[in-house]
């Protein structure tokens, strides 16, 4: 601890100075000053921790210096040695922050003992704020996991309504109540045979890049960026004030999109997404389990694309379970992995069986069973009796199944049923979105027909509107709007039009171009065919 002596007498100076055994007391003096413009020199250079000043002294008295130290340095400890008792003065002194008053003649020991109490008092504070800064720098460096496992656990629907917003306002993550919300799921694409860079083994470090890559590229102010229980990686995005869930989504299309690009140009490998429908902060884990959905449906539509969640579901909440045999059965069925889902019923039956020695216990396991398949096809939103068709009468009458036989063929007949019914009614929302754009075709023939720019208008990916159109309709976009274009100008042609209205009203300006590219489709000038 160091401590500065200001005093004009030089007696009293080299008394404080050499009598009192400071160092026995961890006390450093740095500097003695005779007047005021000294001691203000030597703790500008020296900057102690404690001053002992006399508060008459030529050049700047002790209050004023007192006054001009604090100023600088506010943590400065002041005792005033003064010869006058008159209130007044001490008064001045308090309030300028001087932390003690002693009055002349101090004995060594009063002075020694207000020293050593201000020492103390600053290795104290010392000591407080190093733990604090300690406190906090844990804290901070504690942040981000502490962030993803809330993360994790909103998505897996593990809060209340309550705890959302008090441990997101805990850990500084702005979820307000009134925003919107959407969930994107990301992965890396199964590695080909192929590629000899990286096995199955380096999974889990392809995912941390991909981790990595995401949350470089995607703002964090309009973004969080975590990993699930997978291992996938989930983008939480969270609307702007004003702007629609049209616009959110078409946003969440973009940034995923471009991040898919960015992973390719990184690691040289391909990824893919599942995008869940838009909703408030209650929808999160509903959001999140139709973005892990849509992208398990790159099976069918192919690799490095975003796929948006079909909405072919009614209003039914997604019964969350944390059952890994349910989980499996799912994804088993969803994917159309109709080899694995009926070897899954099989194992469970067969464990079943032999693990019951009642048939009380039998049928405990297959009301599980019954309620397992029952909570698949809720969380689709569909109809129990549409779905199951004449195996429906099952669930209503579960003791009407008498044989493990009987069961095996009926928990068989059922993952059937609903993953034939999944077939319709994704292809139903697939025919839907491609008869949709066949519309706005047919509506804009005259009009500038950009694939990018409809699939923006229906809310999809280009890319993934291109390989929809394309396993729908057999034909690719381009070709299609052309064939119709042509078809179209071939009609008013016969119809007496002119050559350079024919050409207007199916979108081309150029009449030389658009007689080029007629000739080239039909074998024959417009001019020609109009004789």
């Amino acid at each position: 601890m160091n401590l500065l002596i200001a005093e004009d007498e030089i007696r009293i100076l080299n008394s404080l100075a050499n009598n009192i055994p400071w160092e026995q007391h961890g006390i450093e003096v740095v500097g003695l000053a005779g007047n005021g413009k000294e001691a203000l020199d030597i703790a500008e250079r020296r900057m102690p921790d404690i001053v002992l000043l006399d508060i008459e002294m030529p050049e700047i008295d002790g209050l004023t210096l007192a006054d001009m130290l604090l100023e600088r340095a506010p943590q400065t400890k002041i005792i005033i040695l003064s010869g006058h008792d008159d209130f007044k003065y001490a008064q001045r002194a308090i309030g300028l922050g001087v932390m003690n008053y002693l009055l002349k003649p101090a004995g060594e020991e009063e002075i020694l003992h207000s020293v050593l109490e201000l020492a103390e008092g600053i290795r104290r504070e010392l000591s407080e704020k190093h733990s604090l800064s300690e406190l906090k720098r844990m804290w901070s460096s504690r942040l981000p996991q502490l962030q993803e496992d809330f993360l994790r656990h909103l998505i897996s629907n593990r809060y209340a309504e309550w705890e959302l917003s008090k441990h997101s306002a805990e850990l500084n993550l702005e979820l307000r109540k009134d925003a919107a919300y959407a969930v994107a799921v990301c992965d890396i694409d199964p590695l080909t045979e192929a590629e000899k860079r990286f096995s199955a083994a380096d999974m889990p470090l392809l995912r941390f890049s991909l981790l990595s890559i995401a949350k470089e590229f995607v703002p964090v102010g309009e973004c969080r960026v975590f990993s699930d229980d997978s291992g996938a990686i989930v983008l939480l995005f969270s609307g702007q004030p004003e702007e629609s869930e049209g616009a959110l989504t078409s946003r969440v299309n973009t940034r995923v999109t471009r991040l898919l690009s960015a992973v390719k140009e990184c690691l040289k490998l391909t990824a893919s997404a599942g995008m869940g429908m838009v909703g408030g902060l209650g929808d999160i884990p509903q959001s999140y389990q139709q973005a892990g959905i849509a992208l398990r449906e790159r099976a069918v539509y192919g690799h490095e694309i975003a796929i948006p969640y079909l909405e072919v579901r009614g209003t039914e909440r997604p019964v969350l379970t944390d059952s890994a045999f349910e989980k499996q059965l799912e994804v088993a069925i969803c994917t159309g992995e109709g080899t694995q889902a009926q070897k899954l019923i099989a194992g469970y039956i067969d464990e079943a069986f032999a693990a019951a020695d009642s048939s009380g216990l039998v049928y405990e396991h297959l009301l599980y069973l019954s309620g397992a398949f029952t909570r698949i096809i809720l969380s689709q939103g569909w109809s129990m009796k549409k779905v199951l068709a004449e195996d429906y009468a099952y669930f209503l009458s579960i003791q009407n199944l008498v044989s493990k036989r009987q069961i095996m063929e009926w928990a068989k007949r059922v993952t059937t049923h609903i993953a034939s019914y999944l077939e319709i009614e994704r292809k139903n929302s697939s025919h839907r979105i491609v008869k949709r754009l066949l519309e706005i075709v047919e509506g804009r023939l005259d009009e500038d027909l950009s694939l990018h720019s409809l699939a923006e208008l229906l809310y999809v990916n280009s890319s993934y509107l291109s390989r929809l159109f394309k396993k729908e309709t057999g034909d690719s976009f381009s070709a299609y709007v052309l064939a119709r274009r042509m078809e179209r100008a071939k009609e008013l042609l016969l119809g007496e039009a002119k050559v350079y209205d024919a050409a207007h009203a199916v979108g081309y300006r150029d009449i030389s171009y658009f007689a080029k590219v007629f000739r080239k489709y039909w074998g024959v000038a417009p001019s020609e065919l109009k004789k």
